[in-house]
């Protein structure tokens, strides 16, 4: 009889950021992230100079948890979805740990994206959100096989999820997503007229 499984699986973590205290006030969250964009001079001329829309922490700032404590709460969270996420993997870290390598704001505004990429020399990424207004754009990933499929088909719409070169994430507020860093992502067109927020991360092996 014919058998066929399912091989090389990409894993995909999401769950709520509150799940591992202790909880984070989503309005003074919120409103750190504005204050922060708000007083980083350096984060918007780098944003200006690579046509970065809206605002990103991502090359101005290392220290946002000790800059506003609702930062540090995030990381505490963090550190214990990335070991649950860890132990799903079965990585072997050999006596070693992943640790937070950075922690950064983006801020889109509508029209914004973030074009497809992944995060080299880590290996947990992810994204805790913060703000998702009605249109605002959900994660894209990619399939990792796509430039090796060569004269592929496309696949049949409606075809089974595991099957989709293309995913669509939609998360909540409050919601946190981990993937392994080489897996390539976006973040389409924000079609809301409100900003979309969220902090993203990599972890890295130490």
């Amino acid at each position: 009889m014919s058998q066929i499984e399912s091989l090389f699986v990409t894993r995909l973590y999401r769950a709520r950021l509150s799940e591992f205290g202790p909880k984070v006030d989503a309005q003074e969250l919120e409103a750190s992230c504005y204050s922060i964009a708000e007083d980083d001079e350096a984060g918007q001329a780098w944003c200006e100079e690579k046509g970065y829309p809206g605002y990103t922490s991502y090359a101005s700032l290392t220290d946002l948890p000790w800059r506003f404590p609702v930062f540090a709460d995030i990381v505490e969270a963090l550190d214990k979805h990335v070991a649950a996420f860890v132990e799903d993997l079965e990585f072997d870290l050999d006596g070693r740990s992943l640790v937070l390598e950075d922690l950064w704001i983006n801020i889109l505004p509508e029209g914004g994206m973030h074009s497809s990429h992944l995060h080299p020399h880590s290996v947990i990424s992810g994204t805790t959100y913060v703000a998702m207004p009605d249109g605002a754009s959900a994660l894209k990933i990619e399939d990792p096989r796509s430039g090796r499929m060569m004269a592929a088909p496309v696949r049949r719409k409606g075809a089974r999820r595991e099957l989709e070169p293309f995913i669509y994430v939609k998360p909540d507020v409050g919601d946190v997503l981990l993937w392994e860093s080489w897996l390539r992502h976006e973040v389409p067109m924000n079609m809301s007229e409100d900003e979309r927020i969220s902090v993203s991360f990599n972890y890295k092996w130490e």
